[in-house]
């Protein structure tokens, strides 16, 4: 009996150091802190494979299909863009980012009636003075001309 504690301590610390390994060679689960980190490092295609992952073993983070959206928005992947930016708002109907990054999809896509849709949900959500409202009707007014 006193030799199974110290067996299992073994094996605790044998299994936490191989999934350990497992995250950081890129085979783990990812999380948003690495799909950030190559976002910042405009790595579209990198990020898109991490955030699928992400949202694949974490279905009810918006944050996580908001970030795809983005990521694929900006390989000009308009389609699935929308549909991970909705996939968002379906979890999360008033998340800002969604609503403020599908607006901007819809005005890259020449679909202003549905951006301008979109503005109009953010003022009711945060107002005129929040960043989102503002950079989305930026683009709007910027498309317009």
């Amino acid at each position: 009996m006193k030799f199974i504690l110290p067996l299992l301590s073994s094996l605790l610390l044998c299994l936490s150091a191989a999934l350990a390994a497992d995250i950081s060679d890129g085979n783990g689960p990812p999380d948003l802190e690495s799909a950030k980190t190559l976002i910042a490092k405009k790595d579209w295609h990198s990020a898109v494979t991490n955030l699928e992952k992400f949202v694949k073993a974490n279905p009810n983070n918006a944050d996580g299909f908001n970030l795809l959206g983005f990521s694929l928005r900006n390989l000009k992947r308009y389609p699935e863009a929308i549909f991970n930016y909705k996939e968002a708002l379906r979890i999360d109907p008033d998340h800002r980012g969604a609503h403020e990054y599908l607006g901007q999809t819809y005005v890259q896509t020449k679909q202003l009636d549905k951006a301008k849709e979109l503005l109009a949900s953010l003022e009711k959500i945060c107002g005129v003075q929040c960043e989102e409202y503002l950079d989305l009707k930026k683009a709007i007014e910027k498309a317009k001309k």
